[in-house]
């Protein structure tokens, strides 16, 4: 395996590690309803496990609301069950086409266990950055070891490595950073 093409998977599982990270924060609230706070529900219909994004559409047409509308309507018990079940505290309202879910305003304590959770999920998502790039210096070191790199484009492909990680574990610390700041403000 050459260095380029070693350097090419690295940054790929860390863009991949980035992406688990992103997609966790986007199911983290705020203090405004977004639809992604239930977009990762699973609801039991038709007997099975479904996601919900494949029953019905999700908007927030206020700042303080979520409205879903399932395609078909015979599903409104079992996706309002679903969320009753999720456990995210909230409390749907149905008019038998589609049901309203009122977002609270988040308490302050609120507030501080999702920036703990914020910082649990970066920390993840730092560690399997981290990961990585063991995982890269180590096909480095075999390449050497293979005899398809010397030691001065091993050295260099370990800085490369290295850049990568600090590179990406920056931009996590800026997803969570930026996600705090939502999360506190009022």
């Amino acid at each position: 395996m050459s260095a380029d093409e070693i350097l090419m998977d690295v940054e790929e599982r860390m863009e991949k590690a980035l992406s688990v990270l992103k997609h966790a924060l986007t199911g983290i609230r705020t203090g405004r309803a977004n639809p992604g706070l239930v977009d990762s529900l699973r609801v039991e219909v038709y007997g099975s496990q479904t996601p919900i994004k494949q029953l019905a559409s999700i908007g927030a047409p206020e700042p303080q609301q979520i409205v879903i509308r399932p395609f078909d309507p015979t599903t409104i018990k079992d996706i309002e069950k679903a969320i009753i079940a999720s456990g995210l505290g909230f409390n749907p309202q149905s008019d038998g086409r589609m049901i309203r879910i009122n977002v609270p305003p988040l308490s302050t304590e609120t507030r501080r266990k999702l920036v703990a959770r914020i910082k649990e999920l970066t920390e993840e998502a730092k560690v399997a950055i981290r990961n990585v790039r063991r995982d890269g210096n180590k096909a480095v070191e075999q390449a050497e070891k293979d005899k398809q790199l010397s030691e001065d484009d091993r050295d260099k492909a370990k800085e490369d490595v290295q850049e990568l990680t600090k590179t990406y574990e920056d931009k996590a610390a800026a997803m969570a950073k930026a996600k705090e700041t939502e999360v506190m403000e009022e």
